[in-house]
């Protein structure tokens, strides 16, 4: 029987949505930036738009990144705090 992973392996909710907020921008705003006549850059519209999507999804994995860090070392450190007042000295 498969056992339920842990809560450590398990993303944070402020992560999920961090990372699913590039995916909603490229996939499902399509009909906001699908036109050619403003052009950014030298580019059409929707081309300057999934560009700078595909840049700004780095900045969010980063922040995603963060978060699970800063998490992870919260959780360990109360971990170890608690190892610490129930071991015997």
């Amino acid at each position: 029987m498969p056992t339920r992973p842990s809560d450590a392996n398990r993303p944070s909710l402020a992560a999920l949505l961090l990372a699913l907020i590039p995916f909603v921008a490229m996939c499902f705003s399509v009909s906001a930036w699908d036109r050619i006549t403003p052009m950014v850059l030298g580019l059409p519209f929707n081309l300057a738009w999934l560009v700078s999507w595909i840049v700004l999804t780095s900045v969010c994995m980063y922040g995603a990144y963060r978060i699970e860090t800063s998490r992870i070392a919260r959780d360990s450190a109360r971990r170890g705090a608690n190892d610490s007042e129930n071991s015997p000295e």
